[in-house]
């Protein structure tokens, strides 16, 4: 098979359940878009024959594989001598299209190649990913199906140990797969597999981060960022954003959170935002609120629905305490931080 333009590739090790179906998956070197002769290559070691599958290997067949693809991707093959010594299934992942979820393994490997940044949020087709990933328990023990775990719970206890469940969920979480370079994760169970966490990213303990979500540069995130949301930080004015309360997009609606953007505790979002844009704390902006434009000298302008402000630069949005209504004002501080960064430059 000479395909130049396929997806992606990944070997893996794995879990299944006494069933031999397969409750998750671990790449250590997902690719993203590899040369065709490496598909090549494995295709004549494998029984690939084409399209979007995963193929069970054993042990045997690791060594003959390695061979085949030493000259095309020596790093490659070097995972899959390494695999040799594996207890666990394993398992390698052929996808020639980025078309809809068909198996768990095909699942695992688009959330990892989020959190390896290899692809951006939204650039993937998940479609199906809620009913290829099995819900299982995640245990000091690896993942284990909800129907066996009675079961290993007390074999631990008859040999005096604990089985601690730290979760109970479809998604693991991202840093027992992958680590991205220069964050920092306060808690990293608030973190999905999936997530894209872009370079000078911090979450504290109470922020979260969901699959298909998550910051393109420098932000700080303490509170949620829900599927569907991007956070654009970092740009060459130094800019950074700052993430305090809820990031929502749903229903397959992308919101983007601008250079130097605050979002406050308790606050939320369903627009995206322009550059240096600030929502007070215990605002939640939806799509469809009202919203009372002022002038730079505060003056009543118009009432319009939130979306029709998305994307715009230097507003604030705040909610008046007398009236009640949401208020969207010019970001003076904003305006002039900017006008003095590009003075500077």
């Amino acid at each position: 098979m000479t395909n130049s333009s396929f997806f992606s590739l990944a070997f893996g090790i794995g879990t299944k359940n006494t069933q031999d179906s397969w409750l998750e998956v671990y790449y250590p070197a997902p690719l993203l878009n590899p040369d065709a002769a490496l598909v090549t290559a494995i295709s004549s070691a494998t029984d690939y024959k084409g399209g979007n599958q995963a193929l069970n290997l054993s042990t045997d067949q690791l060594e003959s594989i390695a061979a085949a693809i030493d000259s095309a991707a020596p790093e490659q093959a070097q995972i899959v001598r390494g695999m040799a010594s594996s207890t666990q299934p394993l398992v390698l992942t052929m996808l020639e299209t980025d078309t809809a979820l068909s198996s768990t393994p095909e699942a695992y490997l688009k959330l990892h190649l989020l959190s390896h940044r290899l692809v951006k949020p939204h650039d993937l087709d998940l479609a199906g990913i809620f009913p290829t990933l099995p819900n299982v328990a995640w245990t000091n023990q690896g993942a284990i199906d909800l129907s066996e775990l009675p079961q290993r719970q007390m074999q631990a206890r008859l040999k005096g140990e604990l089985l601690e469940v730290s979760c109970v969920d479809k998604f693991p979480k991202m840093t027992n797969y992958v680590v991205p370079t220069g964050v920092r994760i306060a808690h990293t169970a608030r973190v999905r597999l999936g997530a894209y966490i872009g370079e000078g990213t911090t979450v504290m303990h109470e922020g979260f981060v969901n699959f298909n979500a998550g910051t393109m540069g420098e932000s700080m995130i303490e509170g949620r960022v829900s599927a569907g949301v991007v956070v654009n930080s970092g740009s060459d004015l130094g800019g950074s954003a700052s993430i305090i309360g809820t990031l929502s997009g749903g229903n397959n609606i992308v919101i983007s959170v601008g250079e130097g953007c605050l979002i406050g505790a308790n606050a939320g979002l369903g627009i995206p935002l322009g550059d240096r844009c600030t929502i007070e704390a215990g605002l939640y902006l939806t799509a469809g609120a009202k919203v009372s434009v002022l002038d730079s000298k505060n003056q009543f302008v118009e009432v319009v629905k939130a979306r029709e402000l998305a994307n715009k630069p230097d507003l604030l949005f705040i909610r008046n305490s007398q009236s009640g209504t949401i208020e969207c004002r010019t970001n003076k501080s904003a305006i002039e931080l900017n006008a003095e960064l590009h003075a500077h430059n």
